[in-house]
Parts: structure tokens; sequence; C-alpha cells
């Protein structure tokens, strides 16, 4: 197998526990690989603003993605790339959206928008991203910068079945995908977590075939086909552990720490 000299990772339910935690073993496991001569970035469909408080301790020095790919961040959080949703797939999402009753969120490149301030899931997004929601009456007047969309609720089959309404409603407008069982995102059309390996992969100049990554769900595909090993969270669904090259333990038993000890491993094989 080639040597792997650039590892990419999912950040929600890979990198960090069920409780939004990077746990020390995590970072120094992180730290190790790129004292190995190994790059290291993250990719997440979380807004900018939520991947701030991983930089210094993962010592992260490359560019990192957000919204799901479609946003590419220098470490100093200057923006590199942005893209957004247009305006029309954005009003038309809102409008499925409330077809099917779940809570709603826009994010703007540096604001989280809600018109309900007693989302469910609200709490968990706050702990998540460290940062709180702008309440707003309409969505309206944001349309045109959103960077992602997002429908919550805990009725996993209900999302599910949103994700297919959105997908056939939106065709090649929009990027539609669950993130979590709980969340399906709307972002910008033509940018994934596959695109963003590849853009990682030009800018260090690392060949597709010596990237590794590391994702639980159904987003997280995109970029499993865009490199030479693919990781599966324990976590992840029996589908998404098919896709992967490799499978490791799950975020609640050091998971991400065993897939860092998997290239590790596989590199000092030769």
């Amino acid at each position: 197998m080639t040597r792997i000299s650039l590892v990419v990772s999912d950040v929600d339910g890979t990198l960090l526990t069920r409780d939004k935690v990077l746990t020390d073993k995590a970072a120094r496991a992180a730290r190790q690989l790129q004292d190995s001569g190994v790059g290291f970035t993250i990719v997440s469909s979380r807004p900018t603003i939520g991947m701030r408080f991983l930089i210094e301790p993962l010592h992260i020095t490359l560019p990192f993605g957000s919204f799901n790919g479609s946003s590419i961040t220098d470490p100093q959080l200057n923006p590199i790339e942005q893209h957004l949703i247009p305006a029309s797939a954005a009003q038309r999402s809102l409008e499925i959206l409330n077809r099917f009753k779940v809570d709603i969120w826009l994010f703007t490149r540096d604001q989280w928008l809600t018109r309900n301030p007693d989302g469910e899931y609200n709490p968990l997004e706050k702990r998540a991203i460290k940062a709180d929601p702008v309440i707003i009456e309409d969505f309206a007047p944001y349309l045109s910068a959103a960077c992602k969309i997002v429908g919550s609720t805990s009725d996993a089959a209900l999302l599910q079945r949103c994700e297919i309404a959105m997908q056939q409603a939106l065709g090649t407008q929009a990027m539609a995908v669950r993130s979590q069982s709980y969340y399906l995102d709307i972002t910008p059309p033509g940018y994934d977590k596959g695109t963003f390996v590849e853009a990682i992969a030009r800018r260090t100049g690392v060949p597709t075939d010596a990237v590794a990554t590391i994702g639980d769900m159904q987003n997280d595909l995109a970029m499993f086909r865009k490199c030479g090993m693919s990781i599966a969270m324990g976590n992840a669904s029996d589908d998404i552990k098919r896709q992967a090259t490799h499978v490791t333990a799950s975020n609640q038993d050091e998971g991400f720490a065993g897939a860092i000890d998997i290239v590790m491993r596989s590199n000092a094989a030769g």
C-alpha cells in the first residue's frame, strides 16, 4: 500500500466523543501523527465558528473544511474558499423542511440563525459549536448568505424520508445529506468532503492515494471514495463500514486514536 502522507478526519462521531469532547488520547494521537511527518486536518458539516476550539489542541497548520467541505479556512480563520447555497435552493429547502415539521437552522459564515429558541437540539448544538443562536422571525433576509441549512429532529425515520424528498426536489441545485441521524444538512452544490480531500491534496502536493480519511456517517462516504485508505468508526452503520478499507473502535472507545494507529502501523510496514 502507498505510504500515507495526509490524514483527513471528520469531527462529530469520529474525532469527538458523544458528549463533544476531544480526549487527551485523541489529541495526542493527532500530534504524534504529525510528528511522524504525516499531515493532518479536519473536515466537518459544522460551521467554521464551531471548529475554532480544535485548532490549537490538534496543532492544525493546514487549511480545514467546514459546511461539509464547501468552505475552506486557514488556521487563522481567514477564508480561502467560501461557497453559498443558491437563494432559490435555500427557499425550496425551507419549504420542504417546513412540510416535514422539523426544526430549521440557517448558518451564514459567522452566525447560527433559528426561529425556535426552544428547539430540541439547540442545547446540543450550543455545546458542540460553543456559540449561541440568533433568534429571528424570518429567514428571508438571509437566504442569499446561506452556507448551510439544517433540519433537525429526533425522528430518524422521518428525517430519512425528508432527505429523500429534499434530494429529489433540489437535484443538482444543492447537496442534501444527513450528517447525523438527527441532522439533515443542505449545503452548496458541487462541494462535499470528497472535493475537500481533492483540494487539500492539491494544496499539499499529496496524491489522493496517499491520503487516509476517517469518518462515521453518510456524508463521509464522499471522502472515502477519494483516498487510498478509508477508516470507518466502530459506531458507524454496517453500510458505512462495508465501504471503508478499515474499521476502528467507536468514538466512545478511543476509535480515532485507533485509526491513527492503523495509519502509523501501515506506514511502518512500508
